[in-house]
């Protein structure tokens, strides 16, 4: 494993746990939909991490397309009764897959990580610049 992939995973797992962090400290802190929009946009940030974890070295436009993907996954799936019944039961379960649908999480989820996919992609072309080996051609 070289030495990029492991910063790379290093700085996803301290990201999910600033988002995380920031997270629980608005539901701490506010009420409402503050409290609400934000919490979609953060977790969706979370999934954004946990992709890139897992792929390090995926493209941000693929990484953003899953994790929006699995967000949306996760709320549709709460029209079933399943993740109701696993969230009665567990903290854990309501964290991860929350207990009603709400459409509106749906559009935030894309919130959360369309600055990402920016921030990877901005990151990404400055290094490859940086590390480029052909001189730029100069009139």
């Amino acid at each position: 494993m070289s030495l990029a992939v492991r910063w790379t995973r290093l700085l996803m797992v301290v990201s999910a746990a600033g988002f995380t962090g920031a997270a629980f400290a608005i539901r701490a802190t506010m009420d409402g939909p503050i409290e609400q929009y934000s919490g979609a946009a953060l977790s969706a940030a979370i999934v954004y991490t946990i992709v890139i974890f897992i792929w390090p070295l995926i493209s941000p436009l693929p990484a953003g397309s899953a994790a929006i993907a699995y967000c949306w996954f996760i709320e549709f799936a709460q029209l079933t009764p399943i993740p109701a019944a696993l969230s009665q039961r567990s903290w854990l379960a309501r964290q991860l897959l929350g207990a009603q649908f709400d459409l509106i999480d749906v559009a935030w989820y894309p919130v959360g990580v369309i600055p990402l996919v920016a921030a990877h992609w901005f990151l990404r072309a400055r290094t490859r610049s940086q590390t480029d080996p052909t001189p730029a051609l100069t009139s």
